[in-house]
């Protein structure tokens, strides 16, 4: 189970772990995330690299290569059940949304 720190994750935290479903290194991760949201997040490199960093000592992602300076990356179990959980709570997040002002009604 992911430690306090990640109880809810930041905007730019929920892509880096979606990017990392798949291997990717960072300037891979980089080009994802801002494919994915339209470019409305742009990950700065030590941004990314702070968050790689907490995610590996964590146990929520793996380094799975590195070619010289070239690190890639992946979603361990652990991080998949941790993107998931932050998804389910985003949802309620909705739900609650749309229970509360009753399709925009309030």
């Amino acid at each position: 189970m992911a430690r306090e720190k990640f109880k809810t994750l930041t905007e730019q935290m929920y892509y880096v772990l979606m990017a990392l479903q798949e291997e990717r290194c960072g300037v891979d991760v980089m080009a994802v995330v801002k494919e994915m949201t339209d470019q409305r997040i742009k990950l700065g490199p030590g941004t990314l690299y702070a968050l790689l960093g907490d995610f590996q000592r964590e146990g929520l992602i793996k380094e799975t290569e590195a070619v010289g300076s070239k690190r890639s990356y992946q979603l361990t179990d652990e991080g998949k059940e941790r993107l998931k959980q932050e998804h389910e709570r985003h949802m309620l997040l909705i739900r609650d949304y749309q229970q509360y002002f009753k399709g925009g009604q309030r």
